[in-house]
């Protein structure tokens, strides 16, 4: 009997704890959910407090600050033409170009995205007759990164 009482004992402690801690977990939820919030502010506001020292430092936030070595203001608006839209023809960049400066000269601008091309910083697609024009891979991540939106671990392995 003594023994019974014991087991029956243990038995409502076991349910009492396994009540207790459902009601923790129940508790603990929104703290964790305001805790995700919390993690998800302090990284916007990073973001933001390295995008007003680039601007305090560079007096602009552009993507030609990724590209130190182009140094001619026709290469780095290209680089800027490319990061507004990726994929675009000698003659797109041209029209563009024109638009922001004024003038532009499709032999010249070839001459540009070839160099742009040789440093790495623009890849071709198609033939050599429709050639399409992207940034490099690697200046994109770099901008993303610049900009503190570059992917983390987990949006990587995704």
């Amino acid at each position: 009997m003594v023994e019974e009482d014991i087991q029956e004992q243990i038995k409502s402690l076991s349910e009492k704890m396994e009540g207790l801690e459902e009601s923790m977990r129940k508790v603990a939820t929104p703290y964790s959910q305001l805790l995700e919030y919390l993690e998800r502010f302090q990284k916007i506001s990073s973001s933001y407090f390295r995008l007003m020292d680039l601007y305090q430092r560079y007096g602009e936030i552009s993507p030609d600050l990724l590209v130190p070595g182009v140094k001619d203001s026709i290469s780095r608006e290209i680089v800027k033409i490319l990061f507004d839209r990726d994929g675009q023809n000698t003659s797109q960049i041209t029209e563009k170009l024109k638009k922001r400066r004024g003038t532009s000269s499709r032999r010249i601008v070839r001459e540009r995205l070839k160099k742009l091309q040789e440093d790495g910083v623009v890849v071709t697609r198609g033939s050599e007759r429709s050639k399409v024009y992207w940034l490099a891979e690697d200046y994109v991540k770099k901008w993303y990164e610049l900009l503190g939106l570059g992917l983390g671990k987990k949006e990587q392995s995704d």
